[in-house]
Protein backbone atom coordinates (compact mmCIF):
# COMPACT_ATOMS: atom_id res chain seq x y z
CA UNK A 1 0.00 0.00 0.00
CA UNK A 2 1.31 3.08 -1.16
CA UNK A 3 2.30 5.73 1.85
CA UNK A 4 0.08 8.38 0.66
CA UNK A 5 -2.89 5.90 1.48
CA UNK A 6 -1.68 5.87 5.15
CA UNK A 7 -0.78 9.84 5.22
CA UNK A 8 -3.93 10.60 3.87
CA UNK A 9 -5.49 8.18 6.56
CA UNK A 10 -3.77 10.05 9.28
CA UNK A 11 -5.35 13.24 7.99
CA UNK A 12 -8.95 11.95 8.12
CA UNK A 13 -7.62 10.36 12.02
CA UNK A 14 -7.25 14.45 12.70
CA UNK A 15 -10.70 15.41 11.08
CA UNK A 16 -12.84 12.40 12.84
CA UNK A 17 -10.84 13.67 16.58
CA UNK A 18 -12.04 17.39 15.87
CA UNK A 19 -15.34 15.99 14.64
CA UNK A 20 -16.22 13.97 18.17
CA UNK A 21 -13.82 15.35 20.74
CA UNK A 22 -16.27 18.01 21.64
CA UNK A 23 -18.54 15.79 23.22
CA UNK A 24 -15.94 15.81 26.03
CA UNK A 25 -15.65 19.24 25.98
CA UNK A 26 -18.52 20.94 25.91
CA UNK A 27 -18.43 22.27 29.87
CA UNK A 28 -15.44 23.86 29.83
CA UNK A 29 -15.92 25.94 26.58
CA UNK A 30 -19.91 26.61 28.18
CA UNK A 31 -17.70 28.46 31.28
CA UNK A 32 -14.95 29.75 29.12
CA UNK A 33 -17.25 31.40 26.55
CA UNK A 34 -20.16 32.34 29.36
CA UNK A 35 -22.64 30.18 27.45
CA UNK A 36 -25.35 27.53 28.24
CA UNK A 37 -24.32 23.51 27.90
CA UNK A 38 -26.95 23.22 25.72
CA UNK A 39 -25.62 25.93 23.21
CA UNK A 40 -22.34 24.91 23.28
CA UNK A 41 -23.64 21.58 22.01
CA UNK A 42 -25.00 23.63 18.69
CA UNK A 43 -21.32 23.31 18.19
CA UNK A 44 -21.67 19.73 17.42
CA UNK A 45 -24.44 20.40 15.37
CA UNK A 46 -22.57 22.89 13.37
CA UNK A 47 -20.21 20.77 12.84
CA UNK A 48 -22.07 18.02 11.39
CA UNK A 49 -24.23 20.23 9.35
CA UNK A 50 -21.05 21.64 7.57
CA UNK A 51 -20.30 18.06 6.93
CA UNK A 52 -23.32 17.30 5.04
CA UNK A 53 -23.86 20.35 3.15
CA UNK A 54 -19.93 20.31 2.49
CA UNK A 55 -19.67 16.72 1.12
CA UNK A 56 -20.73 17.41 -2.48
CA UNK A 57 -20.03 20.94 -2.55
CA UNK A 58 -16.82 21.21 -2.51
CA UNK A 59 -16.48 17.29 -4.00
CA UNK A 60 -18.36 19.99 -7.01
CA UNK A 61 -16.05 22.82 -6.72
CA UNK A 62 -13.08 20.69 -6.77
CA UNK A 63 -13.67 18.43 -9.39
CA UNK A 64 -11.51 19.87 -12.23
CA UNK A 65 -8.61 20.52 -9.65
CA UNK A 66 -5.72 18.98 -9.33
CA UNK A 67 -5.91 16.56 -6.31
CA UNK A 68 -2.57 17.21 -4.73
CA UNK A 69 -3.27 21.05 -4.15
CA UNK A 70 -6.92 20.63 -3.48
CA UNK A 71 -6.62 18.19 -0.47
CA UNK A 72 -3.55 20.30 0.55
CA UNK A 73 -5.49 23.54 0.52
CA UNK A 74 -8.60 21.67 2.21
CA UNK A 75 -6.32 20.54 5.20
CA UNK A 76 -5.01 24.10 5.16
CA UNK A 77 -8.34 25.56 5.58
CA UNK A 78 -9.17 23.23 8.51
CA UNK A 79 -5.85 24.09 10.01
CA UNK A 80 -6.63 28.39 9.77
CA UNK A 81 -10.31 27.38 10.51
CA UNK A 82 -8.68 25.34 14.31
CA UNK A 83 -6.18 28.15 14.98
CA UNK A 84 -9.30 30.60 14.69
CA UNK A 85 -11.22 28.42 17.06
CA UNK A 86 -8.45 28.67 19.58
CA UNK A 87 -7.75 31.95 19.57
CA UNK A 88 -11.48 33.33 19.66
CA UNK A 89 -12.65 34.98 22.61
CA UNK A 90 -16.11 34.87 21.56
CA UNK A 91 -18.95 32.08 21.00
CA UNK A 92 -20.26 33.23 17.88
CA UNK A 93 -17.02 33.34 16.05
CA UNK A 94 -15.62 29.54 17.30
CA UNK A 95 -19.32 28.36 15.67
CA UNK A 96 -18.04 30.00 12.36
CA UNK A 97 -14.87 28.24 12.28
CA UNK A 98 -16.75 24.93 13.52
CA UNK A 99 -19.13 25.17 10.19
CA UNK A 100 -15.83 26.41 8.14
CA UNK A 101 -13.40 23.34 9.62
CA UNK A 102 -16.53 21.06 8.60
CA UNK A 103 -16.66 22.16 5.19
CA UNK A 104 -12.89 21.40 4.65
CA UNK A 105 -13.31 18.17 6.61
CA UNK A 106 -15.92 17.19 4.16
CA UNK A 107 -14.43 17.93 0.98
CA UNK A 108 -11.18 16.49 1.92
CA UNK A 109 -12.50 13.14 3.07
CA UNK A 110 -14.63 13.05 0.18
CA UNK A 111 -11.26 13.60 -2.24
CA UNK A 112 -8.91 11.70 0.12
CA UNK A 113 -10.72 8.62 -0.68
CA UNK A 114 -11.53 8.73 -4.35
CA UNK A 115 -6.93 9.90 -4.33
CA UNK A 116 -6.45 6.56 -2.38
CA UNK A 117 -8.47 4.49 -4.55
CA UNK A 118 -6.19 6.13 -8.17
CA UNK A 119 -3.13 4.86 -6.79
CA UNK A 120 -4.25 1.36 -6.21
CA UNK A 121 -4.93 -1.92 -8.37
CA UNK A 122 -8.59 -2.43 -8.81
CA UNK A 123 -8.61 -5.49 -6.48
CA UNK A 124 -7.06 -3.50 -3.82
CA UNK A 125 -9.34 -0.58 -3.23
CA UNK A 126 -11.34 -2.10 -0.86
CA UNK A 127 -8.49 -2.17 1.31
CA UNK A 128 -6.91 1.59 0.45
CA UNK A 129 -10.89 2.76 1.50
CA UNK A 130 -10.41 0.55 4.74
CA UNK A 131 -7.44 2.79 5.50
CA UNK A 132 -8.25 6.29 4.58
CA UNK A 133 -12.28 5.46 6.15
CA UNK A 134 -10.20 3.64 8.92
CA UNK A 135 -8.44 6.98 10.27
CA UNK A 136 -12.56 8.09 11.45
CA UNK A 137 -12.23 4.71 13.66
CA UNK A 138 -8.56 5.12 15.12
CA UNK A 139 -9.95 8.97 16.08
CA UNK A 140 -12.61 6.99 18.30
CA UNK A 141 -10.66 4.71 19.90
CA UNK A 142 -7.35 7.15 20.49
CA UNK A 143 -8.06 10.65 19.00
CA UNK A 144 -11.23 11.24 20.60
CA UNK A 145 -10.07 10.02 24.44
CA UNK A 146 -6.95 12.34 23.70
CA UNK A 147 -8.27 15.46 23.10
CA UNK A 148 -11.13 14.91 25.73
CA UNK A 149 -7.42 14.31 27.97
CA UNK A 150 -5.89 17.38 27.20
CA UNK A 151 -8.72 19.48 26.88
CA UNK A 152 -9.29 18.73 30.51
CA UNK A 153 -6.21 19.01 31.53
CA UNK A 154 -4.96 22.25 29.16
CA UNK A 155 -7.96 23.67 28.85
CA UNK A 156 -10.21 23.02 25.61
CA UNK A 157 -7.82 25.55 23.42
CA UNK A 158 -5.30 23.16 23.59
CA UNK A 159 -7.19 20.44 22.25
CA UNK A 160 -7.59 22.43 19.21
CA UNK A 161 -4.12 23.87 19.10
CA UNK A 162 -3.12 19.71 18.95
CA UNK A 163 -5.86 19.19 15.69
CA UNK A 164 -4.61 22.18 14.40
CA UNK A 165 -0.71 20.62 14.26
CA UNK A 166 -1.80 17.43 13.53
CA UNK A 167 -3.28 18.21 10.19
CA UNK A 168 -0.48 20.53 9.92
CA UNK A 169 1.40 17.59 9.97
CA UNK A 170 -0.77 15.44 7.55
CA UNK A 171 -0.86 18.37 4.96
CA UNK A 172 3.03 17.83 4.96
CA UNK A 173 2.51 14.64 4.41
CA UNK A 174 0.51 14.71 1.40
CA UNK A 175 2.12 17.17 -0.34
CA UNK A 176 5.27 15.38 -0.34
CA UNK A 177 3.51 11.89 -1.38
CA UNK A 178 0.16 11.89 -3.42
CA UNK A 179 0.79 12.50 -7.05
CA UNK A 180 -0.70 15.23 -8.56
CA UNK A 181 -2.90 15.96 -11.97
CA UNK A 182 -5.91 15.33 -13.06
CA UNK A 183 -7.08 13.04 -16.45
CA UNK A 184 -6.95 14.99 -19.43
CA UNK A 185 -9.00 14.66 -22.76
CA UNK A 186 -12.24 12.47 -22.98
CA UNK A 187 -11.18 11.54 -19.00
CA UNK A 188 -11.31 15.36 -17.86
CA UNK A 189 -14.06 15.77 -15.27
CA UNK A 190 -17.43 17.39 -15.97
CA UNK A 191 -19.91 18.50 -13.81
CA UNK A 192 -22.65 17.26 -16.47
CA UNK A 193 -21.35 13.81 -17.21
CA UNK A 194 -21.11 13.65 -12.61
CA UNK A 195 -24.62 14.92 -12.26
CA UNK A 196 -25.88 12.11 -15.62
CA UNK A 197 -24.11 9.20 -13.50
CA UNK A 198 -25.36 10.08 -10.54
CA UNK A 199 -28.93 9.87 -11.46
CA UNK A 200 -28.62 5.67 -10.94
CA UNK A 201 -31.19 4.33 -9.09
CA UNK A 202 -28.63 1.07 -7.67
CA UNK A 203 -26.40 3.72 -6.76
CA UNK A 204 -29.15 5.93 -4.55
CA UNK A 205 -30.05 2.97 -2.70
CA UNK A 206 -26.76 2.52 -1.74
CA UNK A 207 -26.60 6.12 -0.54
CA UNK A 208 -29.82 4.77 1.64
CA UNK A 209 -28.24 1.89 2.91
CA UNK A 210 -25.39 3.84 4.37
CA UNK A 211 -27.89 6.13 6.42
CA UNK A 212 -29.50 3.78 7.74
CA UNK A 213 -26.82 1.56 8.53
CA UNK A 214 -24.90 4.66 9.88
CA UNK A 215 -27.53 5.42 12.14
CA UNK A 216 -28.42 2.13 13.49
CA UNK A 217 -24.64 1.84 14.96
CA UNK A 218 -24.56 6.10 16.37
CA UNK A 219 -27.88 5.52 17.54
CA UNK A 220 -26.77 3.32 20.45
CA UNK A 221 -23.15 4.30 20.14
CA UNK A 222 -24.37 8.00 20.98
CA UNK A 223 -25.99 7.04 24.46
CA UNK A 224 -23.60 4.13 24.95
CA UNK A 225 -22.41 5.69 28.23
CA UNK A 226 -25.67 6.44 29.85
CA UNK A 227 -26.99 2.79 28.93
CA UNK A 228 -23.42 1.86 30.92
CA UNK A 229 -24.11 3.54 33.72
CA UNK A 230 -27.70 4.00 34.16
CA UNK A 231 -29.17 0.40 32.49
CA UNK A 232 -26.36 -1.90 32.88
CA UNK A 233 -24.73 -0.22 35.98
CA UNK A 234 -20.96 -0.29 34.99
CA UNK A 235 -18.95 2.00 36.93
CA UNK A 236 -18.29 5.49 35.70
CA UNK A 237 -14.39 4.73 35.45
CA UNK A 238 -15.17 1.55 33.32
CA UNK A 239 -17.27 3.51 30.25
CA UNK A 240 -13.95 4.65 28.82
CA UNK A 241 -12.79 1.21 28.46
CA UNK A 242 -15.80 -0.27 27.08
CA UNK A 243 -15.97 2.39 24.43
CA UNK A 244 -12.35 1.62 23.71
CA UNK A 245 -13.76 -1.65 23.14
CA UNK A 246 -16.01 -0.94 20.84
CA UNK A 247 -13.13 1.16 18.69
CA UNK A 248 -11.09 -2.05 18.79
CA UNK A 249 -14.20 -3.56 17.31
CA UNK A 250 -14.46 -1.26 14.89
CA UNK A 251 -10.80 -1.63 13.64
CA UNK A 252 -11.30 -5.01 13.28
CA UNK A 253 -14.41 -4.52 11.30
CA UNK A 254 -13.02 -2.20 9.05
CA UNK A 255 -10.07 -4.31 8.41
CA UNK A 256 -11.97 -7.13 7.34
CA UNK A 257 -14.54 -5.08 5.70
CA UNK A 258 -11.60 -3.47 3.49
CA UNK A 259 -10.74 -7.47 2.11
CA UNK A 260 -14.08 -8.42 1.58
CA UNK A 261 -14.66 -5.55 -0.74
CA UNK A 262 -12.16 -6.63 -3.04
CA UNK A 263 -13.65 -10.12 -2.98
CA UNK A 264 -16.84 -11.23 -1.60
CA UNK A 265 -18.68 -7.74 -1.08
CA UNK A 266 -22.37 -9.20 -1.34
CA UNK A 267 -21.22 -11.81 1.67
CA UNK A 268 -19.65 -9.54 3.89
CA UNK A 269 -22.86 -6.85 3.59
CA UNK A 270 -25.30 -9.64 4.33
CA UNK A 271 -23.08 -10.63 7.74
CA UNK A 272 -22.31 -6.81 8.55
CA UNK A 273 -25.70 -5.60 8.64
CA UNK A 274 -27.36 -9.35 9.82
CA UNK A 275 -25.00 -9.11 12.51
CA UNK A 276 -25.71 -5.36 13.56
CA UNK A 277 -29.23 -6.09 13.48
CA UNK A 278 -28.97 -9.27 15.77
CA UNK A 279 -26.47 -7.40 17.96
CA UNK A 280 -28.10 -4.27 18.55
CA UNK A 281 -31.76 -6.03 19.27
CA UNK A 282 -29.72 -8.78 21.80
CA UNK A 283 -27.89 -5.55 23.41
CA UNK A 284 -31.72 -4.15 24.13
CA UNK A 285 -32.18 -7.39 26.23
CA UNK A 286 -29.18 -8.38 27.92
CA UNK A 287 -28.24 -4.56 28.97
CA UNK A 288 -28.83 -4.89 32.37
CA UNK A 289 -25.89 -7.68 32.64
CA UNK A 290 -22.65 -6.17 32.43
CA UNK A 291 -20.57 -8.87 31.01
CA UNK A 292 -22.86 -9.92 27.49
CA UNK A 293 -23.25 -6.13 27.33
CA UNK A 294 -19.87 -5.41 26.92
CA UNK A 295 -19.32 -8.48 24.88
CA UNK A 296 -22.18 -7.40 22.35
CA UNK A 297 -20.59 -3.53 22.75
CA UNK A 298 -17.45 -5.13 20.74
CA UNK A 299 -19.38 -7.13 18.37
CA UNK A 300 -21.59 -3.78 17.14
CA UNK A 301 -18.18 -2.31 16.09
CA UNK A 302 -17.05 -5.33 14.45
CA UNK A 303 -20.83 -5.27 12.76
CA UNK A 304 -21.38 -1.43 12.34
CA UNK A 305 -17.77 -0.95 9.99
CA UNK A 306 -17.57 -4.69 8.36
CA UNK A 307 -19.59 -2.96 6.05
CA UNK A 308 -18.25 0.76 5.48
CA UNK A 309 -15.37 0.01 2.79
CA UNK A 310 -17.82 -2.92 1.25
CA UNK A 311 -20.61 0.21 0.78
CA UNK A 312 -17.68 2.80 -0.54
CA UNK A 313 -16.42 0.65 -3.18
CA UNK A 314 -19.67 0.03 -4.43
CA UNK A 315 -20.70 3.40 -4.34
CA UNK A 316 -17.83 4.65 -6.15
CA UNK A 317 -18.42 1.11 -8.39
CA UNK A 318 -21.81 2.39 -9.15
CA UNK A 319 -21.46 5.81 -10.24
CA UNK A 320 -19.01 5.20 -13.01
CA UNK A 321 -17.38 8.69 -13.83
CA UNK A 322 -19.10 10.62 -10.95
CA UNK A 323 -16.78 9.40 -8.50
CA UNK A 324 -15.95 12.76 -7.58
CA UNK A 325 -19.29 13.58 -6.77
CA UNK A 326 -20.14 10.13 -5.24
CA UNK A 327 -17.37 10.34 -2.83
CA UNK A 328 -19.23 14.03 -1.34
CA UNK A 329 -22.58 11.87 -1.25
CA UNK A 330 -21.45 9.33 0.58
CA UNK A 331 -20.15 11.49 3.06
CA UNK A 332 -22.96 13.32 3.23
CA UNK A 333 -24.82 10.17 3.80
CA UNK A 334 -23.39 9.25 6.56
CA UNK A 335 -23.73 12.11 7.84
CA UNK A 336 -27.64 12.25 7.23
CA UNK A 337 -27.18 9.07 9.41
CA UNK A 338 -25.36 10.84 11.87
CA UNK A 339 -27.74 13.37 12.04
CA UNK A 340 -31.05 11.27 12.53
CA UNK A 341 -29.70 9.10 14.96
CA UNK A 342 -29.54 11.01 18.21
CA UNK A 343 -33.09 12.45 17.24
CA UNK A 344 -34.63 9.11 17.18
CA UNK A 345 -32.46 7.71 20.14
CA UNK A 346 -33.73 10.86 22.24
CA UNK A 347 -37.40 10.48 20.58
CA UNK A 348 -37.49 6.49 22.72
CA UNK A 349 -35.90 7.73 25.73
CA UNK A 350 -38.58 11.09 25.87
CA UNK A 351 -41.19 8.64 25.38
CA UNK A 352 -40.08 6.74 28.80
CA UNK A 353 -38.94 3.71 26.93
CA UNK A 354 -35.15 3.79 28.89
CA UNK A 355 -31.69 4.07 27.29
CA UNK A 356 -32.23 0.15 26.40
CA UNK A 357 -34.50 1.43 23.81
CA UNK A 358 -32.13 3.08 21.57
CA UNK A 359 -30.84 -0.50 21.17
CA UNK A 360 -33.94 -1.77 19.85
CA UNK A 361 -34.16 2.11 17.61
CA UNK A 362 -30.69 0.45 15.94
CA UNK A 363 -32.28 -3.06 15.23
CA UNK A 364 -35.14 -1.58 13.82
CA UNK A 365 -32.70 1.00 11.80
CA UNK A 366 -31.31 -2.12 10.85
CA UNK A 367 -33.65 -4.25 9.71
CA UNK A 368 -34.71 -1.20 7.16
CA UNK A 369 -30.73 -1.32 5.89
CA UNK A 370 -31.27 -5.36 5.83
CA UNK A 371 -34.04 -4.24 3.39
CA UNK A 372 -32.19 -1.83 1.46
CA UNK A 373 -29.29 -4.03 0.93
CA UNK A 374 -32.07 -7.03 -0.31
CA UNK A 375 -33.59 -3.93 -2.91
CA UNK A 376 -30.29 -3.32 -4.59
CA UNK A 377 -29.21 -6.99 -5.04
CA UNK A 378 -32.70 -7.75 -7.03
CA UNK A 379 -31.56 -4.32 -8.68
CA UNK A 380 -28.63 -5.64 -10.19
CA UNK A 381 -30.26 -8.99 -11.37
CA UNK A 382 -32.83 -6.66 -12.84
CA UNK A 383 -30.23 -4.20 -14.57
CA UNK A 384 -28.85 -5.33 -18.07
CA UNK A 385 -25.67 -7.17 -18.03
CA UNK A 386 -24.96 -6.03 -14.11
CA UNK A 387 -22.44 -7.72 -11.16
CA UNK A 388 -22.84 -7.67 -7.87
CA UNK A 389 -20.00 -5.28 -7.59
CA UNK A 390 -18.44 -3.32 -10.58
CA UNK A 391 -14.78 -1.71 -10.55
CA UNK A 392 -14.40 0.75 -9.56
CA UNK A 393 -13.02 3.68 -12.23
CA UNK A 394 -9.32 4.44 -12.56
CA UNK A 395 -8.34 7.82 -11.07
Amino acid sequence: MPVAVYLLGLAVFALGTSEFMLSGLLPAIAADLGVSIPDAGLLISAFAIGMLVGAPALALLTLRRPRRPALTALLAVFVAAHVAGALTPGYAVLFGTRIVAALAAAGFTALATVAAMGMVAENRRGRATAVVIGGLTVANIAGVPAGTFIGQHAGWRAAFWAVAALAALAAVGVLATVPGGRPAGNGAPSVARELRAMAGGRLWIVFATIALASAAVVVTFGYLGALLTETTRVGQEWVPAVLGLFGVGALLGITAGGRAADTRPRAALYAGVGGLTVVSAALAVAAAGPVPTIVLVFLLGVAGFLITPVLNVRAYALAGPAHTLAGGAIVAAYNVGNTAAPWLGGLAIGAGLGYASVAWVGAALGAASLVAVTLGVLADRRAPGAAATVPAPAE
